[in-house]
């Protein structure tokens, strides 16, 4: 990746860019090296602790420089402790906002959501992460790719590692079920930026044709039991392909027609995330349309939906959800899948809309019933005026059911005129002799009018119901995610741009500095919505969350309701922002009283053992200065002692409570290298108290990454803590062979050292406190410590990848155990082993 990036480099000088190197690592590759040559490079700083110079990218003189492009290599790389910023990628967010590019190399197996991943292929998790957000938001991501083989032939050449290390390596990260597997992870990862492109693309240019680059199935559920037929069957449509994506939909009705299970949906919710899926809500009028606007707005190639489940005739007409979606699919490929309810039949439910299919059969049937009605009732004569009144106010009733107010009133009148024609003296004429009959009429006409009026308000108000309903099942689903999800504010509006069909949903909060303009805190779809006040047109709409917190989408004109849904998800938007910050709080509160803690429990622990030795020393000083003449040469010795001694045991006291400190608030930064056990013990045994220990070590153990430093005092800790607490016990320090025990750490090898004594051991129940800071054998005498040294080691040892355990020692004692990660460099030897060797005939 580095000498790509510096191919790139070179090639942007060409084209006349200034570009300079912040840092660029050759990892002793003469090839990588010898592209640095022609560039400038600005030196690095030198930084780390214990004076170990560390090279990282010097940012002040990078901006101070202020090139056009920069250079700064390995963008998830962990500073060092002293570093400006913890991280390198914020190095770099600071040169982008300076107005300076950038070019970097990032590793898929750093990127965080891929490190679950990467962890299960390679059996090692990655040391080092960079959040996916910040890497979408580069311009422009090149993947570097090479086939597997190719790969394993330049490491085999010496062209990647050093020769000692091709085999080890070449048998573990780089195998080729490895390589093969991390590749396809990049190209995946790589192919979802590339489609977010393409999707910012044709909204940009809009685009709405179908668009086939990769397969997506879309599964349209209704809320019944048959939904878990459909996932199923396009679950093993997508398992024909790789990489494809299948998204579940239910189109949430506004009116009785909606027969959906809750109880169904969750289980329906649950199998898609099983199956690697994605669940998804929309609301809308028309179930077809709805589902074929949602399958455009992802691009997908495929929908499945299932039969219809309306009765024989509606499947003969065509108006079934299923052959909506078919005739309005286009290019999108359709799989209509049977199911044991299919053709059985919805109970009939009189609609709550009167949509304009049922106020035009209406207008017709206003015109043919009065019609029908006289010319079936002019077939008996013999019936009089007021049978005639009730047949014709029959049909206006019939009229009004199917039809609403005004096809009704329209048929009221059509049946006035005829039987004011047909019925009334004088027949054949408009004119009515009689008033009984005029006075029939018009009671007839108010008492249609009348009905017509009854069924168009129960119409309005069971829509409204209906509305009401689904509005409320979409303010449950909201309560829900409330209570079980924890979403981002990026993930809740992805939610809202999809439960209002919208192009774009935003966040915007009041301008900080002047508290009149609005700054964009997150936004979901091709581009972000203008801010509140500056709508350009009625398909924009926001909602104030609060007077600094406004909820904006744009692309569709919201109706009534839906903007009171839009209130709701405001408020909803507000409550989880105010969420975060009290969980943000409240980590900082309990990392503050973890703090606390450990202050308060230091200076309980210390008020006797810090006292102890200072007063022993002041005393044998005082004793040296006023008497030192009168005495005894053996008594002055024995007082220098003394101080010496003292002086020791502050010293240990001092380092195990700076060690503690910076392992309890997370600031250990081991530098690890290869090292052997041999150089760490000898280094961590002198000036120990004395005592009968014992070195059993294997002759070809293998190296170890280490912090030698760290190591030396997890060492020193575990052996000093054996002689406090097994006095006058052989203490064992034992090493097995590079080929013995299978001992690994998440998979990866890892060498093991045992540190042995037979004293009175510690019970199984208190093994687990025994590690914990401030604890003591048995309450044992403030002479022994404070409790730390365990607790220090085992925090330096999880700090290196390692672990520490204890276990009972067979006859009586206990076992300390060390694993560490085997070194994959060049195996080291120890001073004395050289030296031993070297002697040899």
């Amino acid at each position: 990746m580095t000498f790509a990036m510096l191919q790139e480099a070179h090639q942007l000088l060409g084209s006349g860019r200034d570009v300079a190197v912040g840092i660029a690592l050759d990892h002793g590759r003469v090839e990588t090296r010898e592209l640095m040559t022609g560039l400038e490079v600005i030196t690095p700083r030198l930084v780390g602790p214990h004076g170990i110079g560390v090279q990282e990218v010097d940012v002040d003189a990078v901006l101070a420089r202020h090139p056009q492009v920069a250079v700064v290599d390995e963008y998830a790389h962990t500073n060092a402790p002293g570093s400006r910023n913890r991280q390198r990628w914020q190095d770099i967010e600071e040169l982008l906002g300076a107005g300076i590019d950038v070019l970097s190399t990032v590793s898929a197996q750093q990127l965080a959501s891929l490190e679950d991943v990467v962890s299960a292929i390679t059996e090692v998790p990655p040391k080092e992460t960079v959040p996916d957000e910040i890497v979408r938001r580069a311009d422009q991501i090149e993947l570097v790719d090479i086939s597997p083989e190719l790969l394993r032939q330049r490491l085999s050449d010496g062209n990647i590692y050093p020769r000692d290390r091709v085999d080890a390596a070449l048998a573990n990260e780089f195998r080729l079920g490895n390589l093969f597997a991390l590749r396809e992870v990049a190209l995946l990862w790589l192919a979802d930026r590339v489609d977010e492109g393409l999707a910012k693309y044709r909204a940009s240019q809009g685009i709405t044709a179908n668009w086939p680059a990769r397969e997506r199935v879309v599964v349209g559920l209704t809320g019944g039991p048959e939904g878990e037929v459909l996932i199923r069957r396009a679950s093993r449509i997508l398992s024909r392909v790789n990489g494809g994506d299948l998204l579940a939909v239910h189109v949430r009705l506004s009116d009785l027609k909606s027969r959906e299970s809750p109880l169904a949906l969750e289980a329906q919710r649950q199998l898609v995330t099983d199956l690697g899926g994605s669940y998804h809500t929309v609301s809308g009028d028309d179930a077809a349309e709805t589902l074929l606007e949602f399958a455009r707005s992802v691009n997908a190639t495929q929908i499945v939906v299932g039969v219809s489940r309306g009765r024989l005739t509606s499947r003969l007409l065509g108006s079934g959800v299923g052959s909506k979606v078919v005739r309005g699919s286009g290019d999108i490929d359709v799989h209509m899948v049977s199911h044991p309810l299919g053709g059985r039949g919805l109970p009939r439910v009189t609609s709550g809309g009167l949509g304009r299919a049922r106020t035009t059969a209406g207008f017709v049937l206003a015109v043919l019933i009065p019609v029908l009605a006289t010319a079936l009732m002019s077939l008996a004569p013999e019936l009089n005026f007021a049978t005639h009144v009730l047949v014709h106010l029959t049909g206006v009733m019939a009229v009004a059911f199917i039809g609403g107010l005004w096809p009704a009133v329209l048929a009221a009148i059509l049946d006035s005129l005829l039987l004011n024609y047909f019925e009334t003296d004088p027949v054949g004429t408009f004119s009515i002799s009689d008033p009984q009959n005029l006075f029939a009429l018009l009671v007839f006409l108010g008492a249609a009018i009348a009905v017509s009026l009854v069924v168009g308000l129960s119409a309005r108000r069971a829509q409204e119901a209906a509305r009401a309903r689904a509005e409320a099942a979409t303010l449950a689903d909201l309560a829900r995610d409330a209570l079980i999800a924890d979403d981002t504010i990026a993930a809740f509006l992805d939610k809202v741009r999809e439960t209002f069909q919208v192009r774009s949903a935003g966040l915007f909060t009041r301008a900080a500095d002047t508290g009149d303009g609005w700054d964009l805190q997150a936004h979901s779809g091709e581009a972000p919505p203008p801010p509140p006040g500056t709508e350009k047109s009625g398909a924009d709409a926001y909602e104030m969350a609060d007077p600094q917190t406004a909820l904006v989408v744009s692309g569709r004109t919201l109706t009534a309701g839906e903007r009171r849904l839009l209130t709701a998800h405001g408020a909803h938007v507000l409550l989880l922002r105010q969420r975060h910050a009290l969980q943000l709080r409240l980590r900082n509160t309990t990392k503050l009283a973890e703090g606390n803690s450990i202050r308060t429990s230091i200076l309980r622990a210390v008020s006797h053992d810090l006292r102890t030795p200072l007063a022993g020393i002041k005393l044998a000083v005082t004793a040296l200065q006023r008497q030192k003449r009168r005495l005894p040469e053996e008594i002055q010795d024995e007082m220098l002692d003394t101080i010496d001694s003292y002086a020791d045991r502050l010293d240990s006291l001092i380092g195990n409570l700076l060690d503690m400190s910076r392992i309890s608030s997370g600031s250990t930064a081991p530098l690890t290298t290869p090292v052997t056990w041999r150089d760490a013990i000898e280094d961590a045994l002198r000036g120990l108290p004395g005592g009968v220990i014992r070195i059993d070590l294997a002759p070809n153990m293998p190296a170890i990454d280490a912090d030698l430093g760290m190591l030396e005092r997890v060492i020193a800790n575990i052996v000093e803590n054996a002689l406090k607490y097994a006095p006058g016990s052989d203490i064992v320090i034992v090493g097995p062979s590079s080929g013995s025990g299978a001992a690994t750490i998440n998979g990866r090898p890892c060498g093991e050292l045992r540190i042995v004594d037979h004293g009175q051991g510690v019970p199984a129940a208190d093994v687990i406190a025994m590690f914990q800071p401030f604890q003591r054998l048995d309450d044992a005498p403030e002479g022994l410590g404070i409790g730390l040294g365990l607790a220090v080691a085992k925090g330096f040892t999880e700090a290196m990848g390692g672990q520490l355990t204890a276990e009972p020692t067979p006859g009586g004692g206990l076992t300390i155990v060390i694993r560490l990660p085997l070194s994959a460099g060049p195996q080291l030897m120890s001073p004395k082993t050289r030296d031993a060797d070297s002697s040899a005939p």
